[in-house]
């Protein structure tokens, strides 16, 4: 068994480290206050291949296809911020459907859109409905042939980069009888006449990535554009599920890791009653807890990963990784809170934003009830 990262890893983890410190940390909190998409560092990441590092080079990307040379990008861009890291993999939201269900042909034609790296390009992935989350089946957008197309109607809400995005991938009902059998998914170009960006949302974290309806009305599209077979959509949106999960519970390792980082160097400057207050046990004793607690997570995370790059199922060790490091950056970032005191809670100081930055990992991406509810299915 061999915990060491490959030497292309550390060199991925420094790269995306450099480019974190360097580029997103210092403005991060201005972002974050301003609640304003970070254009500016999206730039700046394309230029270097850190928009499209995991769609194929031979699309114009930079080519990491292992899922967990991803997670080791993805924790140090979290790290940096958790708003601007979600706002930078806007892109894969879209582009990963396409490679995952789509044929060569739609390959060819739509993940070179997001590769250039003089254009950034957005991507969004239209699941998520006001009546139906988790609740899949119960969608209501409907998808009608006509003909050579297909017309689709209905609200998507808590649509990342909804309404900015210039390509979405669009799941609907095509047959409202079959349940999960129904579904398919759909790409849409942005500028589709009838798709239309509806109420922006203002959130509690990440404010520096964008969250929006998205309407579409008798929007239509060339049946060339559907995902693979009419109503195998939702087998599609489980397998990216289960490969995401683990990205989500690196993401939350990387707000953890840098609400940590800075509560233990706070701990040893801080001095009360004569000492620093790390010697004291009631400083010391969570901050050792923080740092195994963030460890465990990065394993849980690399495990499912490892498991899904042999091409093994990932489903249980995913959702018990997304669930354990949900929770885990809350309790984290909780006590970094608590180690700095009042400090902690004003906004002089980074660690109220990974606290606030912390709560949607347990929330997103299925919340930590259903990752336990497909855990107990599994085990």
């Amino acid at each position: 068994m061999e915990f060491a990262l490959t030497p292309e890893q550390l060199e991925l983890r420094k790269w995306a480290h450099g480019f974190a410190e360097r580029e997103i940390r210092p403005v991060a909190q201005e972002y974050d206050e301003r609640e304003e998409f970070p254009w500016e560092v999206l730039k700046k990441a394309a230029k270097v291949g850190l928009l499209a590092y995991s769609i194929p080079e031979e699309y114009g990307g930079s080519g990491v296809s292992s899922l967990l040379s991803s997670l080791v990008i993805a924790e140090e861009l979290f790290w940096g911020c958790a708003g601007i890291a979600t706002a930078m993999g806007g892109i894969g939201l879209a582009a990963l459907p396409i490679m995952e269900m789509g044929s060569e042909e739609q390959k060819r034609q739509w993940l070179p859109r997001f590769t250039d790296p003089n254009t950034v390009r957005l991507g969004a992935m239209c699941l998520t409905e006001p009546n139906a989350g988790s609740d899949v089946v119960n969608m209501s957008t409907r998808a009608v042939r006509d003909r050579d197309d297909y017309v689709i109607n209905g609200t998507k809400t808590f649509i990342t980069n909804g309404g900015i995005a210039d390509v979405y991938v669009v799941f609907a009902k095509t047959d409202v009888e079959a349940g999960y059998a129904g579904v398919s998914a759909f790409i849409v170009d942005g500028k589709t006449s009838g798709l239309s960006a509806g109420k922006k949302f203002k959130k509690l974290g990440l404010r520096a990535s964008h969250t929006a309806e998205v309407h579409l009305d008798n929007v239509r599209v060339p049946a060339a554009n559907r995902l693979g077979p009419e109503g195998m959509a939702f087998l599609g949106a489980m397998k990216m599920l289960e490969h995401s999960r683990p990205s989500v519970a690196i993401a939350a390792v990387g707000v953890a890791r840098a609400a940590y980082e800075y509560a233990l160097a706070y701990a040893k400057e801080r001095v009360q009653f004569g000492k620093p207050i790390i010697y004291n046990q009631g400083i010391s004793f969570p901050l050792a807890d923080m740092r195994t607690k963030v460890d465990a997570g990065r394993l849980l995370a690399y495990r499912a990963a490892w498991l899904a790059d042999q091409q093994q199922s990932c489903n249980l060790e995913g959702s018990m990784a997304k669930a354990y490091c949900g929770d885990m950056a809350m309790e984290v970032t909780t006590q970094a809170v608590q180690t700095l005191g009042g400090y902690g809670y004003i906004r002089d100081f980074p660690v109220e934003k990974w606290f606030r930055d912390a709560k949607i990992m347990s929330i997103y991406e299925g919340t930590s009830q259903i990752q336990r509810r497909v855990m107990t299915r599994l085990l």
